[in-house]
Parts: C-alpha cells; structure tokens; sequence
C-alpha cells in the first residue's frame, strides 16, 4: 500500500514522520480493512469512519474496532501496537441492503466484557441499536423514516447518559432520542420550545412519551458534525452553511458563533480543558476558536483541498513550568509532565487551570491537534503561547512554532466573563470581540429548560407541523468537488421554523464572525504529509498511537516515538523485504 517514508517525491505515500517527540511511523501488521485486504472502490460511497470502546476486559485487551465500508460494519479485536491484526476474525460482521451505513457510536458507560451498546447511522436516515458481542439488534429508530428521511450525518449518545442519544441529518436537523421510547406509527408533531438566530428547537406533542424527545433545526444545509464539550454541558455544531453555532445543551441557548472564510464547515472539535474549538471544511483551513472570547484566534494554512478531520492530541497537549527547579507540585505531578500516560488529558486540563491563577509561576502551554483532508494528508499542528496569549510575555520554556502573519486583532473588554467547559477558574482574559448574545453560566443541576421539555412538555406554544424535505441523491453529492451533503434551499419547513436572516459573505468577512487573513495569525503545520491514496476519513489520537482511515477502507495505526515493542519492527522490516522481492 505504501513504499518507505523519506522520499522526495510529491505523490510519495510516506510511512513514517518525525516531530519534536521522536519517530511517529506506520505499522503495516496492524492495518485493519475488510479480510480480502482488496481496496474498496469508493465512488459515490459514504466516508469510511471509525469508532473505539475499552471493554475493560481481564485480559488487557480490552480495545474494540468497528469501522464501516461501503455496505459493510467490522467490529474488530484492537490489538494496536502490540499485536498484529486478525482480519479473519472479526466479532462481528454486517451487510445492509438497500442503506449504507454512515456514522456510529459506542455507548463507554454501559460497555462490559459481556455487552456493548453501538449506534449505527445510515444514510436512508433511520438509526440502529446493536450490540456486536451478542450479535443482536436490539432497536430500529426512524425506521419508517416518518421522523426524517434524510442521511444521518452524525450520531453520539449524550455524555453521561445510558439511555439519551443525539442524531444529526443532512436535512439541518439534529433529534434527541432515548433508547427506551418508541417513534410512533406516525409522523410527530411539534411545538415550539425556543427560536433564536437561525435556529430552532421543539418538543414532540403527543399523549405519551415518544421519540424524538426534541427536535433542533440549525442553520442552512446539512449539519455537517456536531461535538460536546468536555463536561457535556455545551454542544459545538458545524454546517454546510459555513457556520459553528456553540449551544449550552441544557438550557438549550446559543452561547457564541463563528462563520468559516468561505464555503461549509465539515468538522469540529474541543480541546481537552473545553477552551478553544477547531474546525475545518471547505475552505481548506483549519481555524482556531476561543470558547471564552468567542472569537478566532488563528488560522491554519497546510491543506490543498477540503478538511475532513480535526481531532486534538490530548496526550501531546502539554503545560510546562517555566522554572522547573520551583516545581512545586508532587512527583507523581512531575513525572506526568515528563512523560505520555492514559490520565494525561485530566492532568493537562488541571495543570492548565494554573494558567488562570493570578499566583502561580508563569508557565509554558501547548496543543497540539491534527486534521486529515480530501488531499490525502495529514497534518499536525501546535497551538503555542505566542498565539493562546498575544499580550502577555513568554515564559522562557515556550515552544516553537511557526507563525505567518501573526498580526493579532486588538483585545477589548467589555467586562463580561465565561466558566469554560470543564473548568471552574475565572478564565485569563475578558470576553472581546463577542456576539451580542449574553453570556451563558454552566447550570450546575440538571433542571433546565431541557429536562422540564422532556418531563411534561410545553403548553402554549404554537404547534408546527412538519413537511419532510426532499434530498439530493447522496451518491451525486459527495463527490470530491462538490459539497458534502448540501441539499435543495426550497425546504418550506425550515423557512416556517426558523427566523431567516440571510448572512452575506461579504458582510462578514472583516467582522468577528470571520476575521479577515491578515487579521489573524496564520499557523503553518509542524508536519504535513501525504499517507494515503484515496482522501482520508478518520483522525483519532490513543495513548500509544495515532489511527488514521482512508476512503479504500484502510484503517492504519502510527506507533508513537518509543511506544513500538521492537518486534514489531522486525515484523515490518520483513513485511517490507518481501514486498521488495516480489517487485523485484
């Protein structure tokens, strides 16, 4: 599939990169596809995606793999750096006639050694409840398709939640369901919960309780992805209409907005400690967004097409004393900063709480995330002081990162503060350059407009019925120069929903909804490298790896620097004199 990093040429699949941690290479024994191996042919297919669960089994092989191919869904024994993949012996294997599968998510909270609960999206718009260990299928929701008819774009079980699941579509509407209620024989009818800018959200009106508990309309176009926070008390969505709407997920308000250079945002993301939000799409740039400020803070040029991914490393993500002789914190503390460990995302966001104390040493802080494009690249990323705090001065540990253009928009005041998910500690500067939205406050119970909706629901308030909206043919849209899942304007319904107030381009370019280039500094990737064939699906950072999947069905593993047990080499450097003497 690939020839030996290093090369010079362009289209040259690279296997192995380095950055300032040491070595990142692939491991070929622990590529995962379908068992022929054969490459999947993936015209007018849907993005091969992938999820994880740790069963926390005895054996400590706990990791669990499903990843979709076409028509197909694999669940897999993840044996990672360790061990090489068994592709002739998946746990479980599905093929669906008729719909294919699009996203899928495991429910962490309930998964046992015995059970795991997985949500399965498809692209005829119903939304399937499975358990791949015990090989059944437990629930079909929206399998009429009275509640919506388009394809489900994302789906993820609320955190903290054994039984709520949040499902998006490409018709612009987001559904918020339970495992335990049933769709009804009939389309649901709505009544207006609350409406803001462009968007919309409403509660089912029935006699009994039934799915969906909620309906969100968001935007223009398709919702692309959605993201909670952290601590699951706020909710980042991106659509086909360029814009991030961030909403408080309880109170069901919209906390700040962002709108990309140009064209629709596909992929969004949190930092480990809840304060800043990446998203990437078809401008072709990943951009930076403070969650505190709500405004961009950086762009980043390093893609040559559309951005499909963008994950943060919170194993990487590091906050450093400046003075390491003052450390005054407990070993167990320091040995944490010096090395990766499984709890690292937890202590960074701790460690990072010091950078808002007024009487801690000055310390060093950096992120660090990746994203993954049509261009068949990857690249990483270091979001460095330099950019976090433009008009404090640098601690002496900082480090390096390559800026362009980094003229920073001035900091105004207005007084106003905001808790960061995850994190109680005031945050370090003012809200500036924000939306005329006021400033949400995490609600420290669960006795929010949302959960009054869900208990008894809500009188007085207009009843809306809804038309389902027609969709393009999926297999005509997701073409590489073509919008990802942009569907027809002429949806009458979400004209009557939601307020409309048509955002010119032009008008917000220059504003803080969408910075101008110059306006903002301009981060260049640490590394970018072409690692596939086909346009890259996947991008997700574990403790000892890096997994990454590419549109043939190519579910690849990077070994960290010093995570790889030295057979493994050997196996590889086998591997790869083999391949050399049958080309020979």
């Amino acid at each position: 599939m690939a020839t030996e990093g290093g090369g010079k040429e362009m289209n040259e699949i690279k296997t192995q990169f380095t950055t300032r941690e040491g070595l990142y290479k692939l491991l070929p024994h622990s590529e995962y596809s379908r068992p022929n191996r054969v490459p999947f042919n993936s015209q007018g297919s849907n993005p091969v995606r992938v999820s994880f669960v740790n069963l926390n089994d005895q054996s400590g092989n706990g990791d669990r793999l499903c990843f979709n191919v076409g028509r197909e869904l694999y669940f897999y024994i993840y044996k990672g750096v360790r061990k090489a993949a068994d592709l002739s012996k998946p746990i479980d294997k599905r093929i669906y006639k008729g719909t294919q599968p699009t996203c899928h998510d495991f429910n962490h909270l309930t998964a046992t050694a015995e059970s795991v609960s997985l949500l399965v999206g498809f692209s005829a718009g119903q939304v399937q409840l499975i358990d791949p260990i015990k090989k059944e299928t437990s629930k079909l929701f929206n399998e009429e398709r009275l509640i919506d008819k388009s394809r489900v774009t994302c789906v993820k079980w609320v955190p903290g939640s054994e039984s709520l699941f949040l499902v998006a579509h490409s018709s612009g509407n987001m559904y918020l369901y339970n495992v335990e209620h049933t769709c009804g024989t009939t389309g649901p009818h709505y009544q207006l919960l609350k409406q803001g800018e462009s968007f919309a959200v409403h509660t089912c009106k029935s006699k009994s309780t039934r799915n969906p508990l909620l309906k969100w309309t968001v935007g223009e176009g398709a919702l692309n992805e959605f993201a909670f926070s952290p601590d699951g008390k706020f909710l980042a969505c991106v659509s086909q209409d360029g814009f991030l709407r961030v909403f408080n997920f309880d109170s069901v308000e919209l906390h700040g907005t962002m709108k990309s250079y140009f064209g629709g945002l596909l992929c969004v993301c949190w930092s480990p400690d809840g304060k800043y939000i990446v998203t990437g799409g078809e401008d072709d740039l990943v951009t930076v967004w403070s969650f505190v400020d709500c405004r961009v803070i950086a762009r980043g040029h390093g893609h040559k097409s559309w951005v499909s991914v963008v994950a943060f490393d919170p194993y990487t993500t590091s906050v450093e004393e400046s003075d390491p002789m003052e450390f005054s914190g407990s070993d167990e503390d320091f040995q944490d900063l010096l090395h990766f460990g499984r709890d690292r995302a937890n202590s960074t966001q701790s460690r990072l709480s010091k950078r808002n104390s007024t009487d801690s040493r000055p310390v060093s802080v950096t992120y660090r995330f990746g994203s993954v494009g049509q261009d068949t690249q990857l690249c990483l990323w270091d979001l460095t002081e330099d950019i976090l705090f433009p008009h404090q001065p640098l601690s002496r540990a900082r480090t390096h990162t390559n800026v362009m253009n980094a003229t920073s928009p001035p900091a105004g005041s207005n007084g106003n503060s905001v808790t960061t998910p995850g994190n109680s500690m005031p945050p370090p500067l003012p809200r500036s350059n924000s939306l005329p939205h006021s400033a949400v406050s995490n609600a420290g119970s669960k006795s929010s407009v949302m959960d009054g909706a869900i208990a008894s629901g809500v009188s007085k308030f207009a009843t809306l019925s809804l038309h389902d909206r027609k969709e393009r043919h999926h297999e005509k849209d997701h073409k590489r120069n073509h919008s990802m899942g942009h569907i027809s304007s002429k949806s009458s319904d979400k004209l009557n929903l939601v307020t409309k107030t048509k955002t010119d381009p032009a008008k917000t370019l220059g504003t803080p909804l969408c910075p101008r280039m110059e306006d903002v500094p301009l981060l260049e990737p640490l590394i970018c490298k072409k690692i596939a064939h086909e346009r890259l699906t996947v991008l997700i950072f574990l403790e000892d790896c890096i997994v990454t999947a590419c549109q043939e069905g190519f579910v690849c593993t990077w070994g960290r620097p010093g995570k790889v047990p030295a057979e493994h080499f050997c196996r590889q450097e086998d591997r790869v004199q083999g391949v050399l003497q049958d080309q020979n």
